[in-house]
C-alpha cells in the first residue's frame, strides 16, 4: 500500500473517531434542546451546529495536524470554511434525519436513530470535503 493510501486512511479513520465523538455531542445536545422545548427540528438544528464545530476542532487537533491554520484570523476564517464545505454534507444528514423523524414513528420517538443515520450517511462526503478544501496542504 502506498504511503498517501496509508495517510488517506489513517486520516479517515482519526475523522471517523470524532465524529463518533460528535455524535455523541450531537445527540446531548439535541435531548437538551428537546427538554428545553426546541422541538425536534430546531433542537437537531442548534445540536448539529454545535457537533460541527466540535468536530472542526477535533479534526484541526487530531486528524489533520499538519496543515491547521495558525493566527485567529485564520483560525477563523479556516472553521467558516470547515462550516461551508461540510454543509453538503450537513444536508445530506439533516434530509436523513428530517426524513426519518417524519416519516418513521419508531425514529421519531428515538431521534437518536435520525441522528445516527444522518451523521454516517454525511460522513464521507464531509471528510473528502474537508481534506480537499479546508485541511488541504499549502
Amino acid at each position: 500500500m502506498s504511503l498517501i493510501a496509508r495517510l488517506w486512511q489513517a486520516e479517515f479513520t482519526h475523522f471517523a473517531v470524532i465524529g463518533t465523538a460528535a455524535f455523541v455531542v450531537d445527540t446531548v445536545v439535541l435531548y437538551v434542546g428537546l427538554w428545553f422545548g426546541l422541538g425536534i427540528y430546531w433542537g437537531r438544528a442548534v445540536s448539529y451546529f454545535v457537533a460541527a464545530t466540535f468536530t472542526w476542532y477535533g479534526n484541526r487537533r487530531i486528524t489533520f495536524t499538519t496543515t491547521r491554520a495558525q493566527g485567529t484570523a485564520a483560525i477563523a476564517a479556516e472553521w467558516i470554511r470547515f462550516l461551508m464545505a461540510n454543509l453538503v454534507g450537513g444536508i445530506v444528514n439533516y434530509s436523513i434525519y428530517a426524513g426519518l423523524v417524519g416519516l418513521v414513528p419508531l425514529v421519531r420517538a428515538y431521534p437518536v436513530l435520525g441522528v445516527a443515520a444522518g451523521a454516517i450517511a454525511g460522513m464521507s462526503v464531509n471528510f473528502t470535503l474537508s481534506k480537499l478544501l479546508v485541511f488541504r496542504a499549502r
